[in-house]
């Protein structure tokens, strides 16, 4: 057993007994952690506020080595997840990008860039700088949050489809029509390689255009709009695609266009 130090996002919160949680943890240091909060329930428990969902707080626990659930210390809150004018939408935004994490990522397998994106999307969907997502009028800034944070955090998990060439034989897709994005080939197809491939989303040109500047390193994404044709298209075929990743689709993907 070993004391550990880390910065944290609350992922998860389940009860676990009258006066205890067990927590899924996102740390920048360690990666993914499962912990058990003792006492933590109790009206003046040891922990305060830094526990609630979203939160980013600063912990100290014992790390197990038998397979046993590590044992939380100490949690100092940083910062808790408010939702201000975007309302619902954020909520929900903030509440997938914390499912993404858990379902993404293994136990101590640290991201400390993964940990900056998301921690990053949550302060904006929280606060009023989110508001500067919304580049085109019908915009929705959490759409605009979720894409973003999906695309970065798939890129540096090594699971970015190949959106501007085709997957199979590299050679650059014609944009002067729609686009063949195959889930299970993962990427986008020419014409020359679509024929017998299954599982094919067909884009059109401004939605395959959305996907390739979302993924982009640079700010191109913040001067990129988002129509309500746009979204829906990009939100299926992101949807897909990722549900082929982990096995089924995320539990709060049915309310983010809610």
């Amino acid at each position: 057993m070993s004391l550990e130090k880390a910065t944290a996002i609350v992922l998860r919160v389940v009860h676990w007994s009258e006066s205890s949680y067990v927590l899924t943890l996102f740390t920048r240091e360690l990666g993914k952690i499962s912990a058990v909060a003792k006492g933590a329930r109790r009206p003046k428990g040891p922990f305060d506020a830094a526990l609630d969902l979203l939160a980013l707080c600063k912990v100290v626990f014992v790390r197990k080595t038998s397979g046993a659930l590590d044992v939380l210390t100490e949690a100092k809150l940083v910062r808790c997840f408010r939702v201000r004018a975007l309302g619902l939408g954020a909520l929900n935004a903030g509440y997938y990008v914390a499912e993404l994490l858990n379902e993404l990522t293994d136990e101590y397998d640290p991201h400390p860039v993964l940990f900056d994106v998301a921690e990053a999307a949550l302060l904006r969907l929280g606060g009023a700088a989110a508001s500067a997502v919304a580049t085109a009028a019908g915009a929705i800034a959490p759409a605009a949050e979720v894409l973003r944070f999906e695309l970065l955090a798939l890129r540096e998990l090594g699971y970015l489809p190949t959106l501007e060439e085709c997957v199979e034989c590299g050679r650059p897709v014609a944009a002067d029509g729609r686009v063949a994005f195959g889930l299970l080939s993962g990427g986008v197809l020419c014409r020359d390689c679509r024929p017998g491939k299954r599982q094919v989303v067909s884009l059109s040109r401004q939605s395959w255009q959305t996907l390739v500047a979302f993924a982009r390193p640079d700010e191109a994404w913040r001067q990129t709009p988002l129509s309500r044709e746009v979204r829906g298209e990009v939100r299926g075929a992101m949807g897909q695609f990722i549900a082929g990743i982990i096995g089924h689709e995320p539990q709060v993907a049915a309310y983010l266009e809610r």
